[in-house]
């Protein structure tokens, strides 16, 4: 549950409304702040006046419409809250990616060119489709100051992140759940990598994840590069490899890397053998960490000698506190 102390600060660090309400709604901050539960708590009612500015504007803001050479878009209601965009639903059947700041375009520029390239690849390669977002439709070129947005298919029903996973199983994942996530993760990296493209930013929040469907789609493709190629920007709350602080170019064994890292954030301790393989591939020298497409059978085969047949296993997540 929140609590007065957690509110107060989130309010007083807000960058904007809909930044704010992406994480927590207007009624769950605003129950919380309320006077009758603060009495004489100057702090708690200078952060609730602030949140009801903060209302107003996004009340004012939320219903903005977004226009390409084809089609126009309204925005409703934050969906997701990204390094450099906002991810917003729609009137219709799509969601929009907004850039918060018109200096960062590049970036959702650069996502246009990997998503773009993934769906040519797919053609190609149909079984890979379902790991990508699909881009139906950008802003295009834009004036100088405005912000540059992607028209998205819209990955929302039955959908969670694995950052909401992690936070669902504080004392770590069963590596049997783990596994079949890995599995396809390893695939979508390996497809992305044939297709000439490094992911760059391969956190818990990139990764979204369909439990009852066993589903995984791997998102946030705005720094990406092509292989061999340094990073237009870089993320100070991702977990690079040592080349990146280096300065060097991204490869695809950065990703390998940052896929293994974010696998040992997320497994149990007690999961040593998974861990073994996961740190094993984070190695500091690009070099000496394996080829993601060679994982793809190694991971199968300890797979095996743990667990034995492959069969299906059912993935709840646990209710968390009102």
């Amino acid at each position: 549950m929140l609590t007065r102390d957690e509110a107060v600060t989130m309010i007083e660090n807000s960058v904007d409304a809909a930044t704010l309400f992406a994480r927590y709604p207007y009624r769950e901050l605003a129950a919380v702040l309320h006077p009758d539960r603060n009495p004489g708590d100057t702090r708690a009612h200078q952060a609730a006046a602030t949140l009801n500015r903060h209302y107003d504007d996004w009340k004012r803001a939320r219903r903005q419409t977004v226009t390409t050479a084809t089609s126009s878009y309204t925005l409703t209601v934050p969906h997701a809250v990204g390094s450099i965009a906002t991810t917003y639903r729609t009137t219709g059947p799509h969601l929009v990616k907004l850039v918060r700041d018109p200096a960062l375009n590049p970036l959702i520029h650069a996502e246009w060119a990997a998503l773009r390239a993934l769906d040519g690849f797919t053609e190609r390669h149909r079984w890979l489709r379902p790991y990508y977002p699909r881009l139906l439709d950008t802003s295009g070129p834009v004036a100088r100051g405005d912000r540059a947005f992607s028209v998205l298919d819209p990955l929302v029903d039955g959908f969670v992140t694995l950052a909401d996973i992690g936070e669902a199983f504080p004392d770590g994942l069963d590596g049997r759940d783990y596994a079949w996530m890995h599995r396809r993760l390893l695939r979508a990296v390996a497809g992305a990598h044939r297709a000439g493209l490094v992911h760059g930013h391969l956190t818990a929040d990139n990764v979204l994840v369909h439990p009852g469907q066993h589903g995984i789609v791997l998102v946030g493709w705005s720094f990406a590069v092509e292989s061999g190629t340094l990073p237009l920007a870089t993320d100070n709350s991702a977990e690079y490899p040592p080349e990146v602080h280096k300065g060097l170019p991204m490869t695809a064994a950065t990703d390998v890397h940052m896929l293994h890292r974010l696998t040992l954030s997320l497994l149990a301790p007690t999961e040593t053998r998974q861990r073994e393989f996961a740190t094993w591939c984070t190695q500091e020298d690009p070099a000496q960490r394996p080829d993601v497409v060679d994982l793809l059978d190694e991971y199968d085969d300890l797979l095996g000698e743990l667990y034995g047949p492959r069969t299906f296993r059912p993935f709840i997540i646990p209710e968390t506190g009102a």
